[in-house]
């Protein structure tokens, strides 16, 4: 292995010079252009979406006397919704969701399919928050850059997915593909590289 590439990645040898005795290791991986996919939220926004939902639940007349409210939880990547019943719960997300579009962030980065659970005199419903591709939709997705017979090559890596081709175009052409499709979640492109 030559000393500038990277562990598990395909190098190739080549002669080089008259002779051919000296060799150049190159390593395809770096050399061939690529990008990552990842479905991430800024927490600052994420945050003052939250914020601002509370001060229009706080000047609502319908919900002026709710107890409860909506917390975010940080450390969790969740947002606790808190009410007397669920018609309330039904109401907070709504507003938890015009908020959260007005401050920019896509509104499928919320995943309301938790049930509600009653606490005492409260009902309360946790929202997640999705943070990263989680390994069904990166299944998904690549059977959607397969399926559609574009030269390049997807692998899922941790939260995010790795798309590499010999040409940029290509590359485009996957992102554009994948803004047409419905994920299920907000995807980000990042990390382009020629």
């Amino acid at each position: 292995m030559h000393p500038n590439s990277l562990p598990g990645t395909p190098t190739f040898a080549r002669p080089t010079g008259a002779s051919g005795r000296r060799l150049v290791l190159l390593n395809l991986t770096l050399l061939m252009p690529s990008f990552d996919i990842v479905s991430k939220v800024d927490p600052q926004t994420l945050e003052n979406a939250i914020n601002t939902a509370k001060k229009e639940l706080a000047t609502r007349y319908d919900l002026r006397d709710t107890k409860g409210g909506i917390e975010l939880n940080k450390k969790d990547n969740t947002v606790l919704l808190s009410s007397e019943n669920s018609m309330r719960i039904k109401a907070l997300e709504d507003i938890l969701l015009t908020r959260i579009v007005k401050q920019g962030i896509d509104g499928t980065a919320l995943d309301f399919t938790a049930e509600e659970q009653a606490s005492g005199t409260l009902v309360k419903k946790t929202v997640k928050v999705r943070a990263g591709v989680d390994k069904d939709a990166g299944r998904k997705i690549i059977k959607t850059i397969k399926d559609s017979k574009i030269k390049v090559e997807a692998q899922m890596q941790d939260d995010q997915i790795r798309v590499s081709a010999k040409k940029i175009d290509d590359l485009q052409a996957v992102i554009a593909l994948l803004r047409r499709t419905d994920n299920g979640q907000p995807l980000q492109f990042v990390n382009m590289k020629s």
